[in-house]
């Protein structure tokens, strides 16, 4: 009897946790549906004049203004290939004197305070994806900025280095004056196998269920 019981808990157990699996894919479904959708407005929308109000993801902008090549950061990724290297991250103040951080691309390790990752000329226009900053996981390191590492845009850290805040968008550089850094590509070609996840988790507490009930009857 005790057995049967036991049985029983781990059956309902398992059934509730890979439903919830699989209901937890549906609701990334919809997100990863938004955020294509997202994306594909944005690199179909024509460019508009940049300010700290807007609070599109994906929104195409233009400004001009200045790079603050002295505060520069770099933000450590990997590029398409998986090479380890850095995002430069720019500071950029507009002539109306707002301040935003212009993601200029990808270098190599080896280029890290290289000048020649900049432009001449720091006041100049730009053109590119207006992208949320978001927050960071548990799990990523601390920045270092006496090594100008950093693993997160974290405002306390950005207020420490610049002085400045930001807004919580950031500019992904188009059509860059510079071969490097390399600018990072947006695309929506954006992996969404969410509904195959979720049939395999939901097919699974299916046949759970049927086990179940195929071994109470036997006995």
């Amino acid at each position: 009897m005790k057995r049967s019981s036991l049985f029983q808990l781990f059956v309902i157990l398992f059934i509730t946790l890979f439903c919830t699996l699989g209901t937890w894919q549906l609701y990334r479904l919809q997100w990863k549906t938004a955020l294509i959708s997202e994306i594909t407005f944005g690199l179909d929308s024509t460019p508009i004049k940049y300010s700290n109000t807007i609070k599109k993801n994906y929104q195409r902008v233009v400004s001009e203004g200045i790079f603050n090549f002295e505060d520069q950061i770099y933000l450590y990724s990997l590029n398409e290939s998986g090479k380890p290297g850095y995002d430069v991250i720019t500071p950029y103040k507009t002539l109306k004197n707002e301040n935003v951080l212009v993601n200029r691309g990808w270098i190599n390790k080896n280029l890290k305070g290289n000048s020649e990752i900049n432009l001449k000329k720091n006041e100049v226009k730009i053109t590119g994806l207006l992208r949320e900053i978001y927050k960071a996981n548990i799990f990523k390191p601390k920045n270092d900025l006496k090594k100008n590492i950093w693993f997160t845009l974290d405002a306390n850290d950005l207020k420490e280095l610049t002085g400045k805040q930001f807004s919580n968008y950031m500019i992904f550089l188009e059509k860059p004056k510079n071969k490097v850094p390399i600018p990072k590509k947006v695309s929506v070609d954006v992996p969404n196998n969410h509904l195959k996840y979720a049939i395999t988790w939901y097919s699974i507490a299916i046949s759970i269920l049927f086990y179940y009930l195929y071994f109470r009857k036997k006995k």
